[in-house]
């Protein structure tokens, strides 16, 4: 034992802790997410730490190593030796001629649960197993401080052929989806659906391009990206609280189509006027909780709601792991010491108990139930239930029962490796709620205190669209995204039938692909002549409507109401170049085609990065809370990683096909 305590004893004092912050060169901001790693004696590139949400680091390293390497997507790697140093601060740039280095790189991209297992490469002519990184950047950065080439011996090249790649990533779970296609106008006039103002797929994206790889196209859901961002539309007068906004002009990856965007402001509330809040916080404390990008951020999360609570407002906290319990009792939202003492006693262990965590949260929130008021149960979690209800349907069946009720929820999901998504999503949509996935204090504070009022206060629920389109103007049309969200042109008028909900200043923005009539297109289709009735080769249209693309209705209901009301708009076709419309038209144009792209869409036709980059930038417009310009710098590594990941033989050449 007293050599064991010796040797422990020297082997810490040869250790050291370095720390100190890494920001932009050019605008001095913190980036977070890059990579400390540090070379062993035997020249391995081993990442021991990232920056955190604060732009600061601290890394442990023994007293043999003389060298910090920092690296992320597209920023030039920087190695610093650490002599004598404690404090290290350093200051990065973007990268502005990628793969300097010979790299032969092939295969990639999507993950599968198949391929977890030990991965053979060829690195500098020797085989490596079981390559001990997480993710594709830091197996590059090993090629670009190494200038080693590498070989996986997988085959032919694409972006979603499988590589075997051990991922962090490969035991989550999406919700299988069918992308929406072409529908013929003279068979299938109307297209119906429920709107989405969730945002979950857009934060969950950046946060593997921000590790180095692409999402699989399962978690990319285009609509989620475009209403992550907020959008300039009139806000809406007289008692209506949501207002329809349409915009027409020519589809960037496909001039001879048109791109249709239809966009719903809802009432604007100020925070001081809002009614008094009964909020449930339901906490997950389970064991697989247990990570930083997790329960410690689950709680700072709700430290900074918490700080935004009125006296009139009421909180309590439920947590569930094996059981469920209330750790605080509803309380006055002006108590913020009393609430934040709570919150900073939780900690993680234990298996998930779901079900019973929210029957009991929905329990003490009808106990305090406020008549007019905001009443609602916030869900945080990973998703991974394992205790009693936890299957997705017994899930399912478990709130639309709760929603009766007039309790609202609110999911809010964290972390990755067992990120189960297509569960979260599924309750948030059930429960008249919404689903946001926070993957950093920034996407926290975005969702819980810019967005305070969109999230928290219903204006509008069961809000429906259907569009029906004009055959003399329309041969066929697609809707891109919401394919989860699709209504049976019956359910619109049907009050019973679920839909979404708006909250105070939400905006939602559905995008149409439409093919005029007289273009050639080989997605409109062709059906053969019909044998027992005439063929309709020439629309009737009623008279008056000749100059009407499409007519939009919108069906909505009070928060606290049983009857719909209808809102009904009909669209002139009156189409301008794509570079006179509004920056809203063309920023929400860029996000799609950059989803179009993520997903290797079927009709992503003439999409690519640079087009998506171009344009989103000179559409940035306002932008104060920078969400558009992070956009832009994504959509950059996002180029970066194809160029990367895709079939290169990359010797001092630019691509400029991919």
């Amino acid at each position: 034992m007293l050599l064991s305590l010796t040797s422990y004893t020297t082997s810490k004092a040869q250790e050291r802790t370095i720390k100190g912050t890494v920001t932009d060169k050019k605008t001095g901001s913190p980036i977070v997410g890059v990579y400390i790693s540090v070379l062993d004696d035997k020249r391995i590139l081993r990442v021991k730490a990232t920056v955190n949400q604060n732009g600061t680091y601290s890394v442990t390293v023994g007293k043999d190593v003389q060298e910090l390497v920092f690296s992320y997507v597209s920023y030039n790697t920087v190695t610093i030796k650490i002599n004598k140093a404690r404090i290290i601060d350093v200051k990065m740039e973007e990268t502005q001629n990628a793969l300097k280095e010979e790299v032969v790189i092939r295969g990639y991209v999507k993950r599968t649960r198949e391929a977890t297992t030990g991965s053979s490469y060829i690195v500098s002519g020797k085989e490596v197993q079981d390559v001990p990184v997480g993710n594709v950047e830091q197996l590059l950065q090993g090629v670009s401080t190494g200038k080693l080439k590498i070989q996986n011996n997988t085959g032919a090249p694409s972006l979603r052929s499988p590589i075997n790649i051990p991922s962090l990533e490969d035991n989550e779970s999406y919700a299988i989806v069918t992308e929406n296609k072409f529908k013929n106008v003279l068979q299938s006039p109307l297209s119906t659906f429920s709107i989405d103002v969730d945002a979950a797929s857009y934060s969950n994206l950046r946060r593997y391009i921000n590790n180095g790889s692409f999402p699989p196209s399962e978690a990319i859901r285009i609509e989620e990206m475009v209403n992550y961002f907020d959008y300039e539309y009139e806000q809406p007068k007289g008692t209506n609280p949501v207002n329809i906004n349409t915009e027409i002009s020519n589809a960037p990856w496909n001039t001879s189509h048109r791109l249709v965007k239809i966009g719903l402001q809802a009432k604007k509330v100020s925070n001081a006027n809002l009614p008094a809040s009964n909020l449930v916080f339901l906490i997950d404390v389970s064991g697989s909780m247990n990570q930083a990008n997790k329960l410690p951020l689950l709680v700072s999360s709700f430290k900074m709601l918490a700080d935004q609570l009125r006296k009139q407002d009421k909180v309590a906290i439920v947590v569930y792991a094996g059981n469920a319990g209330v750790v605080l009792p509803s309380t006055n939202g002006n108590e913020k010491t009393k609430i934040k003492e709570a919150l900073n006693k939780l900690s993680a262990g234990g298996s998930t108990a779901g079900g019973e965590g929210i029957e009991l949260a929905y329990k003490i929130a009808a106990e305090n139930f406020v008549k007019g008021g905001n009443n609602r149960v916030i869900l945080a979690t990973d998703g991974d239930f394992n205790v009693g209800a936890s299957s997705d349907n017994d899930m399912e069946n478990l709130i639309e029962q709760k929603r009766k009720s007039g309790i609202f929820l609110t999911v809010l999901g964290y972390g990755m490796g067992n990120y189960k998504d297509s569960k979260m999503e599924k309750l948030a949509d059930k429960g008249n709620g919404n689903y946001a996935y926070i993957d950093n204090i920034s996407e926290a504070r975005k969702v819980l205190i810019t967005e305070f009022g969109g999230t928290l206060y219903t204006v509008a629920k069961d809000v429906k669209l259907q569009v029906e389109f004009n055959p003399s103007k329309a041969q066929a049309y697609r809707l891109i995204g919401y394919e989860n969200r699709m209504l049976k042109s019956k359910d619109f008028n049907d009050d019973k039938k679920d839909a979404g909900e708006m909250g105070s200043g939400h905006t939602v923005t559905a995008l149409y692909e439409v093919i005029p009539v007289g273009v050639k297109s080989s997605f409109s289709g062709s059906v053969d002549d019909l044998k027992y009735q005439a063929q309709e080769s020439k629309p009737v249209v009623l008279q008056g409507n000749g100059k009407e693309l499409m007519t939009v209705k919108l069906r909505y209901k009070q928060p606290d109401g049983n009857v719909s009301r209808l809102i009904e708009q009909p669209v002139i076709d009156n189409t301008i170049g794509f570079n006179q419309t509004s920056n809203n038209f063309r920023f929400s144009a860029a996000v799609a085609e950059f989803g179009l792209l993520l997903k290797q869409s079927e009709f992503m036709q003439k999409s690519s990065f640079d087009h998506v980059i171009s344009t989103a930038d000179a559409a940035r417009g306002k932008d104060s809370e920078g969400y558009r310009s992070e956009f832009v710098k994504l959509a950059r590594s996002a180029k970066l990683l194809a160029k990367e990941l895709l079939s290169i033989e990359h010797t001092n050449k630019s691509d400029e096909n991919y």
